[in-house]
């Protein structure tokens, strides 16, 4: 059975109300780290089976509860979720060294406030996936979150939602 799966990213302690919306059929949601406050990701747990990782300016709280890593397998789809990557082709060494081992499908990070999705071919089939930021915080202009299913193996229907500007 396909999962619906929610992806957020650099929230930074504000959680836009229309995030509800958009992953209301979601299955899961995602949360590549930078998360603000522990109160946001309680709220995403109320709403959703959540998935998240600590970034750069999350606090000890968050940091006790999130991993920095996140390894796991879902509808046959290997991955592994952190906040500070890098770029396709060049991943921070401890990141590379994970999934040389693991060999994952998804790289899902966030940390740059750019939503991007790219094959990098230099770790086939690997597929890296950024959701932007969807917090008021930092240089980004546009809100962003992403949307996709996995389902057997496979990854379809990923689209970028835009939440509109940061406020």
């Amino acid at each position: 059975m396909s999962k619906q799966i929610g992806i957020i990213s650099d929230t930074h302690g504000y959680l836009d109300p229309r995030v509800f919306e958009y992953f209301k059929d979601c299955d899961e949601v995602w949360h590549a780290g930078d998360i603000g406050t522990l109160g946001l990701i309680q709220e995403l747990e109320k709403f959703k089976p959540i998935r998240a990782v600590y970034g750069n300016i999350d606090s000890h709280d968050i940091r006790y509860t999130c991993p920095e890593y996140h390894e796991f397998e879902l509808e046959g789809v290997k991955i592994i979720m952190t906040h500070i990557a890098g770029k396709p082709g060049s991943y921070n060494p401890a990141l590379r060294q994970k999934i040389l081992q693991t060999r994952p499908a998804i790289l899902v990070c966030g940390h740059s406030h750019i939503a991007k999705v790219q094959r990098d071919p230099k770790f086939a089939p690997l597929l890296y996936i950024n959701p932007g930021a969807a917090g008021n915080h930092g240089f980004h202009k546009i809100k962003t979150i992403m949307r996709m299913e996995l389902d057997a193996g496979k990854i379809s229907k990923l689209e970028v939602v835009e939440l509109g500007n940061r406020g």
